[in-house]
């Protein structure tokens, strides 16, 4: 009997311990969201500008663009005097935007690009002017 009570004993010792692990795994910083169930019930209704702690952000955006300003339409005359300026910003998906921008876009003269580099050049139809440069 005292036997049996060893192994339950050491079968609780070791499932406490793989289930301090896993949560080391899955929270591995000082606070954790699964154990705050009080967060879980107000999540909807937070501040967005406002850390869990309830001090002010540090960073609150200064352009507060509308829908209308998101949603609009801009005329792009690539024959005319028009380009595109596109700024990469690293780990923000712009290699993926530029690839998109070059290879996918049904155009009259198809975009340039020199094989085994990752340079492409767009030509305005019938001119030899740039209306677009991507290193994607």
């Amino acid at each position: 009997m005292e036997d049996r009570s060893h192994k339950v004993l050491l079968a609780l010792v070791m499932l406490f311990l793989f289930a301090v692990i896993v949560l080391q795994y899955v929270c591995p910083g000082t606070e954790c969201q699964l154990l705050r169930l009080r967060a879980l019930s107000h999540v909807a209704a937070a501040d967005p500008y406002r850390a869990e702690d309830e001090t002010p952000a540090r960073f609150v955006p200064r352009f507060n663009f509308s829908d209308d300003d998101l949603l609009r339409r801009v005329d792009f005359n690539i024959k005319g005097d028009d380009l595109i300026v596109f700024l990469h910003i690293q780990k923000t998906g712009g290699t993926t935007f530029g690839r998109h921008l070059v290879r996918n876009i049904q155009l009259e003269q198809p975009c340039e690009c020199r094989a085994g580099q990752k340079k492409c050049t767009c030509h305005r139809p019938g001119k030899r002017e740039t209306w677009l440069f991507s290193r994607f």
